[in-house]
């Protein structure tokens, strides 16, 4: 069994102040925000069972027709690499000179950016392969990797938005924001994770920030 240290060790990250809107179809009614919250807690719970967040994005996508190829890509962000700090080092169980790589991603469907992530990992528990492809090209850790057959422990999952003001099951619908449309802040999810092997060796620390573009999609019907 694997013992996480501290949730403290990976590395804050520090959300967008700026919003984006979702589609004119989620309003900021009181059903329209309970929907809203309600996707974005079945996101939570979908990437809390699978080891991979890539493979729940994919869903995510086409079942919500966000793109026309519904498949999920990754965009590197090169020239931005981070050492891995001494708390990372601890987590993936490496020594202070073992070789750590780096990769900071955005995960795409379509034109919806869902994710940015960071992504310490430890080459040396890879596969020739697997290596190749991520220091060649885009493909995300978690498509790269799926020979390995890791699972994933969850550190901490936070949602640092709700369309839900606060209290709100103490209030009236009356006195509920009656906005036209949602703001969403441009983070709404920070899960924080180690993927392992079967035996338990961590080959990655992940912070997985995912963005308001998760609910870029037509908003379900509301019953009348």
């Amino acid at each position: 069994m694997y013992h996480p240290l501290s949730l403290a060790l990976l590395p804050s990250a520090v959300a967008p102040a700026a919003a984006t809107t979702l589609p004119p179809s989620w309003v900021g009614t009181v059903q329209g925000r309970l929907a809203a919250d309600a996707a974005l807690h079945a996101l939570s719970e979908r990437l809390a069972s699978s080891e991979s967040a890539t493979l729940v994005l994919d869903g995510w996508c086409a079942e919500h027709q966000m793109a026309a190829d519904p498949k999920i890509k990754a965009e590197r962000i090169r020239g931005d690499e981070r050492p891995a700090p001494p708390e990372v080092r601890t987590l993936l169980k490496v020594s202070a000179t073992e070789r750590v790589g780096y990769r900071h991603v955005r995960l795409r469907c379509g034109q919806h950016v869902l994710s940015d992530a960071d992504n310490w990992y430890v080459p040396a528990r890879l596969t020739p392969d697997i290596n190749r492809q991520l220091d060649t090209s885009d493909t995300p850790f978690g498509r790269a990797a799926q020979p390995l057959h890791f699972r994933r422990y969850t550190l901490t999952s936070q949602h640092l938005w709700s369309p839900l003001p606060r209290r709100w099951e103490t209030l009236p619908s009356w006195r509920w924001p009656h906005r036209a449309e949602i703001d969403v802040a441009d983070t709404v999810i920070e899960n924080r994770a180690v993927l392992l092997l079967p035996d338990g060796a961590p080959i990655s620390a992940v912070v997985e920030r995912y963005t308001g573009a998760v609910l870029a999609f037509p908003a379900p019907p509301v019953a009348r």
